[in-house]
């Protein structure tokens, strides 16, 4: 899913599998820190891995961090099915109630329309536009959209 340019668009990259491991190995240890991270999903009927949705901390400088940010990346079959609402629906719902956070921010590119529709549909607000540092220097985005929920 990682090395799938097309999941990949509003990303700086693809990831190779080395670096989706080392990804995975990163969200596990997240997860031993402060109990949640973000979760594999998959189809409850079929048992199919579909992507992935969570919370997770993010410290990279700017007006917004450090905070609680909610994200989520699904493969092409499981797009516009309502799965990424779904889970972060459930994401949100348990940072506020099973984990105390007070406040939790979402992230996207841009160009990521998909995702910002997502962040509506949860009932996130929309809060302004800021400059992630791993997009910096690249020409195909201009900011991230940040949208914000309260408990």
């Amino acid at each position: 899913m990682c090395s799938d340019e097309e999941v990949m668009r509003h990303f700086p990259k693809t990831l190779s599998e080395e670096e989706t491991t080392e990804l995975i190995n990163r969200l596990k240890e997240h997860f031993d820190i402060y109990g949640y991270t973000y979760f594999a999903i998959d189809v409850l009927e079929t048992g199919e891995f579909i992507g992935f949705a969570g919370l997770k901390n993010q410290e990279w400088e700017s007006d917004f961090t450090p905070c609680v940010d909610i994200g989520w990346r699904l493969k092409k079959a499981a797009w516009g099915k309502g799965y990424a609402t779904e889970a972060a629906k459930a994401c949100l719902d348990a940072g506020f109630q099973t984990f105390g956070i007070k406040e939790i921010l979402s992230f996207a590119t841009d160009t990521n329309v998909a995702s910002e529709n997502v962040m509506k549909k949860c009932g996130m607000k929309y809060v302004g536009n800021v400059q992630h540092p791993a997009i910096l220097n690249d020409s195909r985005f201009k900011h991230c959209v940040v949208y914000t929920q309260y408990s």
